[in-house]
C-alpha cells in the first residue's frame, strides 16, 4: 500500500514538473515572439504617426493616438514607388522562371543521368559555395558592362537565374526516389525529360515550393547587384526606390513616409510567407531527411 501511494506521490510530482516546464518553455517562446516581432510592430507604428507627432517625441512613443495614413500617400509620391514596384515583380517572375529551369535539369542530371566525371564535376561544383558573392561581384559587373547590358533587364536578371546550393537541394531530394521508378519508366520507353516532368517534380514539389519562395524573397529584397548595374530610374528596383528616398533628402526629414514605403514593400513577401509556411518548413525537412 505505501509502495503504491509512493507510486502516486512520484507521478504527480513528475506531471506537475513537466507542466512547469512546458510553461517555462511557452513563456520563453512567447517572450523570444514578441522581441522578434517588435521591429515590425515599431515599423507599421511609425508609418502611421504623422510628421509632427513624430519629430515632437523627445521620448519615442509606443502608440499613437492619432494614426494617419498620409505617409502611404508621401512614400508614392515622392518616388514613382509603383514603377518600382512593377519592375521589381517582373524582375523576381523571370529570374525565378529562368532559375527554376536550370536548377532542375542541373540537378536531374546530376542524380540520374550516368556520365563519365560526374562526382568529380559535382565536387567541384559545390566547391563554387565557398566563394563569396563578393568576389564575383566585380567579375560581373565588367563582364555585363563589356557585353553592353547596363540598365537592362538582362543584365539584372543574368547572374542569378542559377545557384550551386539550390541545384544541390534538389539533387539531394531527386537522389531519395528509387532508382526503381526510373529503370521501370526506361523499360517502358519513358523519354528522361517526361519521367522527370511526370514522376520527379511532382514527388519533390515541397522541396520546389520551397526554392521558388525562397528565391521570391532574395529577388524582392535584392540590393547590391540592382545598385550597381542600374543609373537609370527606369530600371529601379524597390530596394534602389528607398536609397533614392534617402539620396534626395525626403527619408532624413520624413522617417514615417520612409516606414510607409518600407511597409508597402514588405506586406507581400509577409503575405507570402504566411500562405505557404507549411510547404517552406516541408520542403526544408525533406531536404534533409535520407532514405
Amino acid at each position: 500500500m505505501e509502495k503504491q501511494i509512493n507510486y502516486k506521490k512520484i507521478q504527480k510530482e513528475t506531471e506537475l514538473g513537466s507542466h512547469v516546464l512546458h510553461v517555462l518553455i511557452y513563456l520563453f517562446l512567447i517572450f523570444w515572439g514578441l522581441i522578434v516581432l517588435f521591429p515590425f510592430y515599431w515599423m507599421v507604428l511609425t508609418s502611421v504617426k504623422s510628421y509632427s507627432s513624430y519629430n515632437a517625441e523627445y521620448v519615442p512613443s509606443f502608440f499613437t493616438l492619432s494614426p494617419t495614413l498620409q505617409n502611404y500617400a508621401d512614400a508614392f509620391t515622392s518616388v514613382p514607388l509603383g514603377r518600382y514596384l512593377l519592375n521589381t515583380l517582373l524582375f523576381t517572375v523571370i529570374t525565378t522562371a529562368l532559375m527554376l529551369a536550370v536548377i532542375v535539369l542541373a540537378a536531374f542530371a546530376f542524380a540520374r543521368l550516368d556520365f563519365r566525371g560526374k562526382d568529380l564535376a559535382f565536387t567541384l561544383f559545390l566547391s563554387l559555395m565557398m566563394i563569396p558573392t563578393e568576389l564575383v561581384v566585380i567579375t560581373n559587373f565588367t563582364t555585363v558592362t563589356d557585353l553592353g547590358l547596363r540598365n537592362t533587364f538582362t543584365g539584372l536578371i543574368l547572374p542569378s537565374v542559377t545557384s550551386v546550393f539550390y541545384i544541390y537541394l534538389l539533387r539531394e531530394n531527386f537522389a531519395q526516389i528509387p532508382d526503381e521508378l526510373y529503370y521501370a519508366a526506361k523499360v517502358d520507353g519513358t523519354p528522361d525529360l517526361r519521367y522527370l516532368r511526370k514522376v520527379m517534380l511532382p514527388i519533390c514539389r515541397p522541396t520546389l515550393v520551397t526554392i521558388v519562395i525562397l528565391k521570391v524573397i532574395e529577388c524582392w529584397n535584392s540590393y547590391v547587384w540592382p545598385r550597381l548595374i542600374t543609373d537609370d530610374p527606369n530600371y529601379y528596383l524597390v530596394s534602389n526606390g528607398i536609397q533614392e528616398i534617402r539620396e534626395n533628402g525626403f527619408g532624413r526629414e520624413n522617417i514615417p513616409a520612409m516606414m510607409a514605403a518600407v511597409v508597402v514593400i514588405s506586406v507581400p513577401l509577409i503575405l507570402l510567407f504566411l500562405v505557404f509556411r507549411k510547404k517552406v518548413m516541408e520542403g526544408v525537412a525533406r531536404g534533409g531527411m535520407k532514405g
